[in-house]
């Protein structure tokens, strides 16, 4: 009696500690990717020794990361988990999305552990609950995860490159920009005073193109993605200028690097499907990108970016009105109107471009690198020679006053580089001096144009300069860096 007493409460214990740590097994094993425990370790080493990812000179917040049978795009992935193997990574957060079912929300694996050929790995149940926690669209939908290859197909990567780490598995329900920002506010609470945890955003591009058509498309994506812009890219997915399943878990993380001051993306290797394998009639476009910051950046002074501004939105609206002012008094009366402010960040002496626009093109840029009285002061002495003292335009009219955009530009001091390899395209703005002459390009240039360092650099001695195209290779060549705040009438901001 006694030892079949025994035998049941055995099985009640072995059964309720099977309950608390439910382990979720492969759904893809032996489809996607191998079942066998060796097979696939030799499969995923064999990429990640071919993988040359370029070190990237800063803390890594996210890697990009695509999500296809590995034969397809296992050879692409490799590239963004090589670069993570030297990384202290404690927790992998993974963000994917439910190709099959639909959620209202965004579902969290908050419990037990996944296990694939590789064995078992741990989810990050404090972290998990900590993000769940912070708003009621987050919450636990185990559904979500059933087959979903945007998550599981990361998790053998992380087993093979981050031996013990755990991770938090995240779906989207829905294609809804807001469930980015909440799930993006959500990590920046939870991540910022730990340098120990690195998000994975799985996506694929365009799907079913011939080749150049879907290099094309794919292109157009890495452009918005260098410039960090996830509402541009939220856009222009949803009228079909760019394609990529992992819209959500791009977007969030865009917004997420951002908050945090994660300033830096670099794309590690693109591919399709017909370069790895198949053929170029129909193929699915795949990228490996790292998003970093600064080496010197600590968890604890980790702030959003909003509170790194050069100005408030009150001292933005201020000049805006110096400048139009300034504009109107010149062109009508001939008169320099005077100011008195006594903000002491307007009368800081900083450099500033004024740059006037009319139906969208450009209608005059004058500005000075460094300033020579307070800022307030310069802004009024620039708008009016971009009005009227600009060599390429004529002077401003009457007729023309109403019909005027205002954008400002405040500088950051200049920082002279030796070598164009510190230069940030996008964010730096370029000052080249030259025996033979010298020019600027604004930051925001590369960005309005969609060029590369090189384009952004070969442009501004050719078309700025009057240089020769490749004069900022010259080592005699001087180099000076810098950043702007650019912000415009109607509130519009860069």
């Amino acid at each position: 009696m006694m030892t079949k007493l025994f035998f049941i409460l055995t099985l009640i214990f072995i059964s309720a500690v099977c309950t608390a740590a439910e382990v979720k097994e492969a759904d893809l094993a032996g489809s996607w990717y191998p079942d066998s425990m060796v097979e696939l370790t030799n499969m995923l080493d064999r990429y990640l020794k071919a993988a040359n990812s370029e070190k990237v000179d800063g803390r890594i917040f996210a890697i990009i990361s695509p999500h296809a049978g590995y034969q397809f795009s296992g050879p692409v992935a490799a590239y963004g988990f090589k670069l993570l193997q030297a990384q202290n990574m404690k927790t992998v957060i993974i963000i994917g999305f439910s190709h099959r079912k639909f959620f209202d929300g965004i579902s969290i694996y908050n419990t037990g552990s996944w296990r694939t050929p590789l064995g078992e790995i741990g989810i990050d149940e404090k972290l998990a609950d900590s993000i769940i926690a912070k708003n009621p669209r987050i919450r636990f939908n185990p559904d979500l995860f059933k087959d979903e290859n945007s998550v599981e197909m990361q998790i053998p990567f992380i087993q093979l490159s981050l031996k013990d780490a755990k991770v938090v598995p995240i779906a989207f329900g829905t294609q809804d920009y807001e469930d980015a920002e909440i799930l993006a506010q959500a990590l920046s609470a939870v991540v910022k005073n730990r340098k120990d945890i690195v998000i994975v955003a799985s996506t694929d591009l365009s799907h079913y193109h011939p080749y150049e058509e879907a290099n094309s498309i794919d292109k157009h994506f890495i452009t918005i993605l260098n410039h960090m812009k996830a509402k541009e890219l939220y856009d222009d997915a949803k009228i079909g200028y760019v394609e990529l399943c992992g819209l959500m878990p791009v977007a969030a993380t865009l917004l997420a690097a951002e908050k945090l001051g994660f300033d830096n993306v670099k794309v590690l290797k693109y591919a399709n499907s017909a370069d790895t394998f198949g053929n170029k009639d129909n193929v699915v476009g795949y990228l490996s990108a790292v998003i970093y910051g600064s080496n010197s950046m600590k968890p604890a002074e980790i702030v959003q970016k909003g509170d790194e501004r050069m100005l408030n939105d009150s001292q933005r609206e201020r000049l805006l009105q110096i400048a139009r002012e300034s504009i109107t008094s010149f062109v009508r009366d001939g008169r320099r109107k005077q100011f008195i402010e006594k903000d002491p960040v307007l009368n800081k002496v900083t450099g500033a471009f004024v740059t006037l626009h009319e139906g969208g093109e450009l209608r005059g840029c004058i500005g000075n690198m460094v300033g020579h009285g307070p800022l307030y002061q310069t802004v009024a002495d620039m708008a009016i020679e971009a009005a009227t003292g600009d060599p390429r335009f004529s002077s401003l009219s009457l007729e023309e006053l109403d019909k005027i955009k205002i954008e400002i530009s405040v500088l950051s001091p200049l920082r002279k580089v030796l070598s164009h390899e510190e230069i940030r395209i996008p964010g730096h703005g370029v000052l080249i001096r030259c025996p033979a002459g010298g020019g600027v390009y604004l930051p925001q240039v590369a960005t309005e144009c969609g060029w590369n360092k090189e384009e952004f650099l070969t442009s501004l001695c050719a078309h700025k300069a009057g240089l020769p195209p490749n004069a900022w290779k010259d080592p005699a060549a001087e180099l000076y860096i810098f950043s702007a705040e650019v912000f415009g009438e109607k509130g519009e901001t860069k």
